[in-house]
């Protein structure tokens, strides 16, 4: 028998009608995990631009000692300068130093301290973080240099945390998927169940396996289609309401650093279509491979 896709089509639309209530959740189940799993990568990539933006401020404060002459000052600056991997040295004198420790510092601490006795500094940006230590052992111990100071805890505690996220993320969208996907296989096995009788009946008359597994694949592809477009809404949704599009810099909020463009938005949403298309049609293809005797 020839198979046309008015048959398809019709047989898979009475096919979720007849177990709507099964189609609905699991069209909803669908649309569920792989939110959350675009929600995920969305933030991901969030994370990933808030973190870049967090690196390009990382300093390292390379300390001058009191007293050092004009020239020895202006080397250790050039030779700072002349350092791959430094991207900008901001030079700090006397004043400026002694005026912020006196901010900073505790009464009694600041009270000892006097304007001759501060170091000026050198204010590097790195162009990697992970660089600070290498930027420590050249210039540690440099005459004119009393130390080099860094924020090497916080470095390692960011690159830590954002490995482990990576994979708690992966993790998680794996779990989901897999979620949906038997959710889908179930829908798809009731369905079966529901119409053994009449797949029966075609097997008599002479119906191919494709002309009678093909409705039931179609009704996992229109649940994987139809979960996948409810969640592309909800990350466009999630990316709109949270200002992922906008780019505020001078606010402190950790989303207004999370900045990202369309073409990464667009990304993450074909990937989203694509998994729920790949969902829908291997949970029912799997149904019907297990549970369509044909």
């Amino acid at each position: 028998m020839p198979v046309s896709f008015g048959y398809v089509s019709r047989e898979a639309a009475t096919n979720l009608w007849r177990n709507r209530l099964m189609t609905v959740a699991g069209i909803l189940t669908v649309a569920v995990s792989l939110a959350l799993v675009g929600s995920a990568l969305l933030l991901k990539q969030g994370a990933a631009t808030a973190t870049a933006q967090w690196q390009q401020g990382v300093n390292v404060i390379v300390w001058v000692a009191p007293g050092s002459a004009s020239s020895q000052v202006s080397a250790i600056g050039q030779e700072l300068g002349a350092v791959g991997y430094v991207e900008r040295c901001t030079f700090r004198n006397q004043a400026y130093d002694f005026a912020e420790s006196q901010r900073i510092l505790p009464a009694d601490l600041a009270s000892e301290i006097t304007q001759s006795d501060t170091p000026a500094s050198y204010r590097c940006v790195l162009t990697n973080p992970s660089e600070a230590t290498a930027l420590d052992q050249q210039f540690s111990g440099k005459p004119g240099i009393v130390k080099v100071t860094y924020p090497s805890q916080q470095i390692r505690t960011m690159q830590s945390v954002i490995h482990v996220l990576q994979w708690a993320f992966l993790a998680v969208a794996v779990v989901l998927l897999l979620s949906a996907s038997v959710l889908i296989l179930n829908t798809i096995r009731m369905a079966i169940f529901a119409r053994r009788r009449e797949v029966s009946v075609m097997k008599l008359v002479g119906a191919t396996n494709w002309f009678i597994r093909l409705p039931f694949m179609a009704e996992g592809l229109v649940q994987g289609l139809a979960g996948a477009a409810l969640s592309v809404i909800v990350v466009l949704l999630l990316y709109w309401r949270l200002g992922l599009g906008t780019v505020q810099r001078a606010s402190t909020s950790i989303f207004a650093q999370m900045h990202m463009g369309l073409a990464e938005v667009a990304g993450t949403c074909i990937f989203v279509a694509i998994v729920g298309v790949i969902v829908g049609v291997a949970g029912s293809a799997l149904a019907v491979r297990r549970f369509l005797d044909v």
